[in-house]
């Protein structure tokens, strides 16, 4: 066999890594290369744990939701052993160089790109694919999994519609979504969403209210309202800048790290908040008021068929470029082909909505409330 080729997924699991392993592994045998996957993300192979992705590994799975090879969210440099914390860099590259790779294929989100970056700083060859369901990673149009998690949700949104109009109901719809609204906002627009609630647009809500009660009065029986898990009002937006502006310019290390502390609370996902939220908005309204949590579901599962193209292309793209010798870049998704970035223009690199993306404009000219 010719060159040995590393491959992990680390993050959160999405439908469609399957596909991009399975791609993965079908266009290096075709060029007479050989596949091991690592186990549960970077741990595999800071702890050496690999399994050989040969023809009988990689059939059947392409429609397979979830990862044959498993996940976690540790990171090279902060790795858990025992009851400490270690910086595992340096296995990871002996480990890398012990298995004589070509190159290591990483699959994941925002901070699977932070540590692919760190190893390739480390002198490794890297090459990753852009998953997840939150679609907020810099430089693909479309990450691996949102779109399955947008159905998901989207299929929520048109369930509820039967029981909000049965009873007369406001339901709110807690989406993922902590730092993005991606998943909010498209499943909220193909779901007929009439208010829409994302971490971009900070909400009064007041204003929600009376967009609520607008339709009420125009005999509207029921309001479908998803929620995205890191939208805000307008008090703690404003609470978060200001100690974000703070710490910015605090120089003393103890009351940072007091301001740090403040700022984690405030920004953390609270299972509570969507509640509070319900019971404000029944008092308000006076309008029955009740809470679907999606959760999990979202990226559970069967992948899409969008999923499996775009998996399986990002993934014979990925492995081209071990062929060809690109490393240190991203197979990235641009207007239904593919194309290599290098990973530091994607690394800590946030893809928010902005006010004038199609998205938000399709919305506000259709009426949806964004509790401005």
């Amino acid at each position: 066999m010719g060159k040995c080729v590393g491959i992990l997924t680390a993050g959160g699991d999405s439908p469609g890594l399957n596909a991009a392993i399975r791609s993965v592994g079908r266009v290096l045998a075709r060029n007479n290369c050989r596949l091991i996957g690592f186990k549960d993300g970077f741990e595999g192979v800071a702890f050496d744990r690999y399994v050989e992705l040969d023809e009988a590994m990689l059939s059947g799975i392409l429609t397979v939701g979830g990862t044959i090879l498993r996940t976690s969210r540790n990171k090279p440099h902060k790795m858990p052993l025992g009851k400490k914390i270690v910086d595992m860099t340096g296995a990871i590259v002996e480990n890398y160089h012990k298995h004589q790779l070509a190159a290591l294929i990483c699959i994941g989100g925002g901070g699977t790109h932070k540590s692919a970056l760190l190893l390739k700083k480390a002198g490794l060859n890297i090459i990753t694919l852009p998953k997840t369901i939150d679609n907020d990673l810099g430089g693909s149009s479309s990450c691996i999994g949102f779109d399955t998690a947008l159905n998901v949700a989207t299929s929520a949104i048109d369930s509820l519609h039967s029981t909000a109009s049965s009873h007369k109901r406001i339901m709110l719809v807690e989406v993922m979504g902590h730092k993005t609204g991606w998943l909010t906002l498209g499943s909220g627009i193909a779901g007929g969403a009439d208010v829409i609630l994302i971490p971009e647009i900070p909400y009064d809500i007041e204003k929600v209210a009376d967009a609520l009660k607008a339709r009420s009065r125009s005999g509207k029986l029921f309001s479908i309202v998803p929620v995205a898990e890191g939208a805000i009002d307008k008090v703690s937006a404003g609470k978060i800048a200001r100690l974000e502006q703070e710490i910015s310019k605090c120089s003393d290390k103890s009351r940072k790290n007091q301001l740090k502390a403040q700022l984690a609370e405030l920004t953390a996902y609270d299972p509570a908040r969507i509640f509070a939220l319900a019971k404000k908005l029944e008092e308000l309204t006076a309008l029955e008021t009740r809470v679907t949590i999606l959760g999990y579901l979202q990226r559970s599962g069967t992948p899409s068929c969008f999923d499996r193209l775009l998996a399986s292309q990002l993934g014979a793209r990925a492995a081209q470029a071990v062929l060809d010798g690109d490393f240190g870049c991203m197979a990235a998704f641009e207007n239904g082909t593919t194309k290599l970035i290098p990973i530091e223009e994607v690394a800590g690199i946030r893809k928010e909505l902005t006010g004038d993306h199609p998205w938000v404009v399709c919305a506000r000219k259709s009426g949806v409330s964004f509790g401005e």
